[in-house]
């Protein structure tokens, strides 16, 4: 996850499959060198950042970065990619304005498209000062917009909805990613919707959701263009570890044959599946340090989840061990995660306080006592409480009716 590696977009591998515009590698690069947390992952982070701004002639972007200190102020630089940048704006309108008066409703479509891709691919997003009027934020998104409601045919508007995501997760807008439409499609598309969905879902701490489309497209991931093939599985097996149950963890996971062919490139990424479903706990805290460390600190997506990612997971390993045991010492259980009985301990109090543990410590005897709350009791006390919410809401009504 953290090893972005910005590069000129390529051209797509057929017609319909999208650029990746705009660049989501640069976001990364940029949290690289923003957080304290993932400095020991920056090397060359800054080369690689300018470099890429200089080839899509990225003059918002690079204004936004400066501005915020994590690239050097480039005067020379700056005002060479915006004069590019109004060099490219006044072809494209022209283009657009020979469209509207000399063609047809396709052109105009295509001309409106390319506007609004451009526009992407230079970071721009609030605004344009040196081009646009203060009176016209969001110049890309607006053109977008227009270009969806000059566009005829599903898929090309799925397209176009598909380049808006980009844009909001490009920009950390959840709101506007939260926003769009999710209609349907060709085949692909539907999946590729899939893939970013999972994504933003993620970027919001809904991993179990997030689980659920990421894994179901990852036999037939195509999009490239929003994260790398390799990243993809990492974040597959992160959600999956998450939101799986030990038996479909083996069999959606494990043995998924996308995830055995990425295995030997991210090692630690074998060992933290592989140690949560042989129930081998040690290795296990062992592998979710470094998947902390390497996979989601270091990631712009998943670093203000990694506290609470790491805190589900040691309740999930608490719970699939005791789950085996009525009572069970607390030495035992220190050993089994290979950490000291003190912090254990602590750590166990925790959980157990706040409901997510149903056991006890006696730390006379020094044990734990698992406690398997009876099924039958649960289905009445939940009978009880929607009840009570459903006579509420009548009472309610009744009040409004009369």
């Amino acid at each position: 996850m953290a090893d972005a590696r910005p590069a000129p977009a390529p051209t797509p591998a057929s017609d319909d499959a999208p650029l990746p515009v705009p660049n989501l590698a640069l976001p990364q690069l940029a949290f690289l060198l923003a957080d304290p947390k993932a400095q020991h992952h920056r090397d060359g982070a800054l080369d690689r950042l300018v470099a890429a701004i200089e080839l899509d002639h990225m003059a918002p972007y690079l204004d936004h970065l400066s501005r915020l200190d994590l690239v050097p102020a480039n005067p020379a630089l700056l005002d060479r990619l915006r004069a590019d940048n109004a060099a490219q704006l006044k072809r494209l309108a022209d283009k657009l304005d020979d469209a509207q008066t000399n063609l047809g409703e396709t052109e105009v479509s295509d001309a409106l498209r390319e506007k609004a891709a451009y526009l992407a691919r230079i970071g721009e997003k609030a605004r344009l000062p040196f081009l646009l009027s203060a009176s016209l934020p969001d110049a890309a998104v607006k053109a977008h917009d227009e270009a969806f409601e000059k566009t005829a045919g599903k898929g090309a508007k799925i397209d176009l909805v598909l380049a808006l995501v980009r844009i909001g997760l490009f920009h950390a807008d959840h709101d506007l990613v939260t926003s769009l439409v999710d209609e349907g499609g060709d085949w692909d598309r539907r999946n590729r919707l899939k893939v970013y969905r999972g994504v933003h879902l993620l970027s919001i701490r809904n991993f179990t959701k997030a689980a659920d489309l990421l894994l179901d497209a990852l036999p037939t991931f195509t999009a490239t263009e929003l994260v790398d093939y390799d990243d993809f599985v990492v974040l597959c097996v992160l959600a999956g570890v998450f939101a799986l149950e030990r038996k479909e963890l083996r069999k959606k996971v494990i043995d998924a044959p996308e995830v055995i062919a990425v295995l030997p490139s991210r090692p630690t990424i074998k060992d933290y599946a592989e140690s949560l479903w042989k129930c081998d706990y040690a290795a296990f805290f062992r592998a979710l340090a470094t998947v902390e460390s390497e996979h989601l600190l270091p990631s712009r997506l998943l670093s203000v989840h990694a506290r609470y990612y790491t805190r589900e997971l040691r309740i999930k390993a608490y719970a699939q061990l005791l789950e085996s045991y009525r009572s069970v010492t607390l030495d035992s259980l220190a050993s089994a995660f290979g950490v000291s009985t003190q912090w254990l301990d602590a750590d166990l109090a925790r959980f157990i306080a706040a409901g997510r543990l149903a056991c006890t410590i006696d730390r006379v005897a020094g044990v734990v006592e698992t406690h398997r709350p009876d099924a039958k009791n649960q289905r009445y006390t939940a009978v009880i409480k929607q009840g009570d919410a459903v006579l509420t809401s009548v009472q309610r009504l009744s009040r409004v009716i009369g």
